[in-house]
């Protein structure tokens, strides 16, 4: 037994000692090279191997095994290294926050295990150790944040390199701007947004500033929190990368712990047909459909949230405009809101963070939805249960390919008969730049109950994201299907969306 303990003794010390020498010595001569004055010198990193290999290193390393003072210096320097590697890779120029959730949605490789950089800080570092001071050593790549240090902490000296950070930062005019005159002071929102761990309230948060302040600040001085800086704490802007794949939003994957995400889609599905293949086109069939979706991070692989589906529909002679779905003047209209109902959406593998499962159950809203002489069709009177299987893949630097299959039920309500398909949808993306994606559609589904039928689609379109959390959508595409085809008709949608994330 004695052997045992003597032997896991020596590999973790061997193990800590490698640690330091692989990792902490050329951390250090990392930071003292591109670090000049808190301002970190991207262009140079760049050209640079030294973060790659650190970066492998930080993958290759599992922190657990370290004791606790080695741990908390080896997860300070992962962390502003990894968020470094992060600004380079995502392809920001100005602010991380040209990358949506930056912070949660991108993933890093730590030990072995994809994590991001918010698991880092608060759950590795805050919830573990719970030292305060980790605010003014770890470094969200703004200048905001205190000056990054141009050293790499070590366990032999991480007491005093933490305070020294620390009184350097809560004793900086730019970072506490104390305002004599009108009895007042103004910090920093990393007190605001982390007001627990120091004190959760001003009493305390005073108290502990003052620890650390040459001069201290009076306890009835008002506390006020300025503006946050995002600027990229760069010693100049960073050159666009060539490639922007990575910093794009990704639709198949789930939305961060405690982040909402709201999407609106507006289809317009025009349907042209005839009474017989003989005949010319005689009717046209549209539907305006509004889908608003709601999400809610309940974790960083569960959201849970809804749907609501709002309708217009007309029944015109063929050569009307679609747009007469919004006018009066149609032989037939309705309108009205047809479904609602809870929805979710589940990344269930951490090593694929761009693979989720979606479920949606829509429950009819009015009564004979399914149309009576008097009003027509406007949606299926039973209810719709869609369970949809996302994955996206990055191909190369501009491109990815988006796939999705669908277990789609519905209730259609005639005769009481059940309706079962199976859509697959395939995406092909372009990223011309950090904010504009191109792509092209292609779509079969297969209908299996009641009856075998089908219909096909393929179509063109394009995203901006206006700010990280905001994007608009613009898409058409071409239908087909068994009936059309019999009849030589033809249909086609229209559509326009936005999200908005938060």
């Amino acid at each position: 037994m004695m052997m045992v303990v003597a032997m896991l003794f020596l590999s973790i010390t061997a193990n800590t000692q490698s640690l330091d020498t692989q990792f902490f010595t050329k951390a250090n001569a990392f930071f003292q090279q591109h670090i000049q004055a808190g301002a970190v010198d991207y262009a140079a990193i760049k050209k640079d191997d030294g973060l790659k290999e650190l970066v492998d290193i930080i993958a290759q390393t599992p922190h657990q095994t370290l004791d606790a003072n080695t741990q908390q210096a080896y997860l300070i320097n992962a962390y502003n290294l990894l968020v470094i590697d992060a600004v380079l890779a995502s392809g920001v120029t100005t602010s991380v926050n040209e990358t949506p959730n930056f912070f949660d949605r991108r993933t890093h490789t730590l030990g072995g295990k994809k994590v991001s950089l918010n698991t880092v800080e608060k759950q590795y570092l805050l919830k573990e150790f719970g030292d305060p001071r980790f605010h003014f050593a770890l470094i969200c790549g703004a200048k905001g944040c205190p000056p990054i240090a141009n050293f790499a902490y070590t366990p032999e000296h991480l007491e005093q390199q933490l305070t020294k950070q620390t009184r350097a930062a809560i004793n900086d005019t730019q970072f506490i701007r104390v305002q004599s005159a009108s009895q007042s002071v103004a910090l920093s929102q990393i007190f605001n947004w982390y007001a627990s761990d120091f004190g959760g309230n001003k009493k305390a948060l005073l108290e502990y500033i003052n620890e650390f302040r040459t001069a201290a600040i009076p306890s009835d001085y008002k506390v006020d929190y300025y503006e946050y800086d995002w600027s990229l704490n760069g010693n100049s802007p960073i050159a666009a990368s060539a490639g922007n794949n990575s910093s794009r939003y990704v639709v198949s994957a789930a939305i961060p712990k405690g982040t909402t995400e709201t999407k609106i889609f507006n289809n317009l599905y025009t349907q042209q047909t005839r009474n017989n293949p003989a005949e010319e086109l005689s009717n046209r069939a549209n539907f305006f459909t509004t889908t608003l979706s709601f999400l809610y991070g309940v974790d960083s692989r569960f959201n849970a949230g809804f749907d609501l589906r709002y309708r217009r529909v007309s029944n015109t002679d063929a050569f009307t405009s679609p747009l007469n779905v919004f006018t009066q003047n149609a032989t037939s209209r309705r309108t009205g809101i047809t479904n609602v109902g809870p929805k979710i959406r589940w990344a269930p593998i951490p090593a694929l963070e761009n693979f989720s499962v979606q479920s949606a159950l829509w429950l009819p809203v009015g009564n004979d939805l399914e149309g009576t002489s008097d009003q027509p069709y406007i949606d299926w009177d039973g209810a719709t249960w869609n369970t949809q299987f996302f994955n996206d893949f990055d191909l190369g630097t501009s491109f990815s390919l988006f796939t999705e299959l669908d277990l789609l039920w519905e209730d259609i309500g005639n005769n009481d008969l059940n309706r079962l398909s199976t859509p697959v949808n395939v995406i092909l993306s372009y990223f011309p730049n950090a904010k504009t994606t191109l792509y092209a559609l292609g779509g079969f589904s297969p209908y299996w109950v009641p009856n075998l039928d089908f219909f096909a689609q393929a179509g063109v379109g394009a995203k901006y994201q206006v700010t990280p959390n905001l994007e608009f959508e613009a898409l058409y595409t071409g239908f087909t299907n068994a009936f059309l085809l019999e009849n030589n008709g033809q249909a086609s949608t229209f559509n326009l969306g936005v999200r908005i994330s938060r």
